[in-house]
């Protein structure tokens, strides 16, 4: 049986060789200031980074704050974001908390989780994203790649987000808990997948008491890997290692997607 001080242990070993694995471990949506992070977020839900990402320029281009996306069009801001899914929904959200900001926050982002709940569309994954990420305060980010790492890591049984991040939380120095969240959701989105993780060339394998749950045998493991790890992907895992930017590499031509 685990102990309280073991466990504590145990993940935060797991958090330092994730640290190793994955250096550049950064926030996969591109966003310059709050108010684009906050869009980008609410966007992000049942889609890819990667297909936000490819709309986001020209949505900003053409609503660039909050004042200037509460009195869009709604047709206009629906046809601009139709490829994330959702769009119609989505769309009541961007116009809800645009409209929200400027009423109540003089259209500035305010910095804090019980105002960004408020808004339309923000629930605690989206504020604690924006609060890691633009204003630097540590918060714990639970989508679905953190809750199923969590439970496989042994750190919590809990399923509810909420119920998961706060024990997450209680295992970890306050200061870590952003980077922590990156960490994980990409060694969830690369390695440690959903129907079969590459357990085989896992770096925390020895540390995982889900270990055997996917692919044991290295070979056929690496098959598994996605985006930068996969195999044929060197090139691309160089330069990422080597600090450059998301917009850096699509601009020299390569896909960031599985």
């Amino acid at each position: 049986m685990e102990t309280e001080l073991g466990l504590k242990r145990r993940a935060r070993k797991i958090n330092r060789v994730l640290a190793e694995t994955y250096p550049y471990a950064v926030p996969e949506l591109d966003f310059e200031n709050p108010f684009q992070l906050l869009v980008a977020t609410v966007l992000s839900a049942q889609t890819t980074d990667v297909r936000v990402n490819a709309i986001t320029p020209a949505l900003f281009a053409r609503f660039p704050d909050a004042l200037a996306m509460s009195q869009a069009e709604r047709s206009e801001v629906e046809e601009l974001i139709r490829p994330t899914g959702f769009f119609r929904a989505k769309t009541d959200s961007l116009l809800g908390l645009s409209a929200a900001l400027v009423q109540r926050h003089d259209g500035q982002v305010p910095p804090k989780l019980g105002e960004l709940v408020k808004l339309p569309g923000v629930g605690r994954k989206t504020a604690n994203v924006v609060l890691g990420n633009a204003f630097g305060v540590p918060g714990i980010t639970v989508d679905t790649h953190f809750g199923r790492l969590a439970n496989r890591f042994g750190w919590t049984d809990e399923t509810d987000p909420v119920k998961i991040e706060h024990a997450v939380g209680e295992l970890f120095d306050k200061r870590d808990w952003t980077m922590l969240s990156h960490r994980v959701v990409f060694h969830g989105r690369r390695i440690c997948h959903a129907r079969k993780p590459a357990c085989g060339v896992c770096p925390v394998a020895k540390l995982c008491p889900s270990f055997g749950l996917g692919e044991e045998i290295p070979a056929k493991a690496k098959q598994l890997l996605k985006y930068e790890l996969a195999p044929g992907r060197e090139d691309l895992l160089a330069k990422m290692q080597a600090g450059a930017t998301r917009r850096q590499l699509r601009a020299e031509g390569y896909g960031l997607d599985a």
